[in-house]
């Protein structure tokens, strides 16, 4: 009610000094900024209405997964992994590592991010699938291009008052040592843990704390997130299947591609928004291809 308010209070002002233009006591420039301003905000609004699905208000899941393309893939995965998290510090939401594994030379195998913050999830939705980057190799002496690949999921975090139940005889668990960044407490003690759910075939590892406990249940929390996606997919068919049909992370299944080399260009492949300012993009400015992805399925629901 705030926004749509303030839409209102802008037009009933660019109505005012229309009038006073017309009698010549203002000039064209102030009668465009009155506009703009409104237009701008009559956006906002109609953006808005983009996050009005069931659970996009929810805090988001964010896992990034290395794909086809050994130590290239680990490193492209680790600038995913940097672009969400400085589009996130932009938008002022909390990030929260859950599980890191490393990659065997640099970058990274798999990381999990909780980013908690307004409509986290509804701006993040979109993100789900492979994503591709074409350079020349910092890893390769001979300089040549490379084509990596990473995958994206996301999906939102149940919160208290969503309730799911899930059967213990249909949950095992796995401990192991936690991996990757850390002091002399990693890989002491076998904290980590690893979740198979039976009927789904989810599989969750957590390694958030250096608490057992602790780790099994905020890894519970995500399998009922997981499940809770799986419902809110079946009830909203607009929704894609879990994970865009299990694609393979390889070529020709990707849905944004990061180009370096031979010329700038991100693209994605949905909605063919598009910018040659790669370093941009990949410094956290996405809000272009969140927005556009957004639109588009507003415009096939109202279609």
């Amino acid at each position: 009610m705030d926004d749509y308010q303030k839409a209102e209070t802008l037009y009933e002002d660019l109505e005012v000094i229309y009038e006073f233009y017309q009698e010549g006591e203002s000039t064209e420039a102030d009668v465009q900024s009155r506009y703009d301003k409104v237009t701008k905000q009559v956006e906002q609004l109609e953006f808005k209405n983009m996050l009005s699905n069931e659970g996009d208000e929810l805090t988001a899941v964010l896992q990034i997964t290395a794909g086809a393309g050994g130590t290239e893939s680990c490193d492209f995965a680790a600038m995913l992994m940097r672009m969400y998290v400085m589009w996130a510090e932009k938008h002022g939401y909390t990030i929260k590592e859950l599980n890191y594994q490393t990659g065997d030379v640099a970058g990274v195998k798999t990381v999990t991010l909780e980013v908690d913050g307004d409509y986290a999830f509804g701006w993040l939705k979109g993100e789900n699938g492979v994503h591709r980057l074409v350079r020349i190799s910092p890893f390769d002496s001979n300089g040549k291009r490379h084509t990596s690949f990473a995958s994206v999921y996301v999906y939102p975090l149940a919160d208290d008052s969503i309730e799911i139940v899930v059967n213990p005889a249909d949950i095992r668990w796995e401990t192991m040592r936690s991996s990757g960044a850390g002091g002399q407490h990693v890989n002491k003690v076998e904290t980590a843990v690893r979740l198979h759910h039976s009927p789904t075939g989810i599989v969750i590892e957590n390694s958030e704390t250096r608490s057992q406990l602790e780790n099994k249940e905020k890894a519970m929390q995500m399998l009922k997130s997981q499940l809770y996606e799986i419902e809110l997919k079946k009830r909203q068919e607009a929704r894609d299947e879990i994970e865009a049909g299990k694609k393979a992370i390889e070529w020709g299944s990707q849905i944004r591609n990061y180009v370096m080399h031979p010329y700038h260009l991100v693209k994605d492949v949905r909605t063919n928004e598009e910018t040659g300012n790669v370093d941009a993009v990949l410094d956290g400015d996405l809000d272009d291809f969140l927005k556009a992805y957004l639109m588009m399925m507003g415009q096939k629901e109202e279609a």
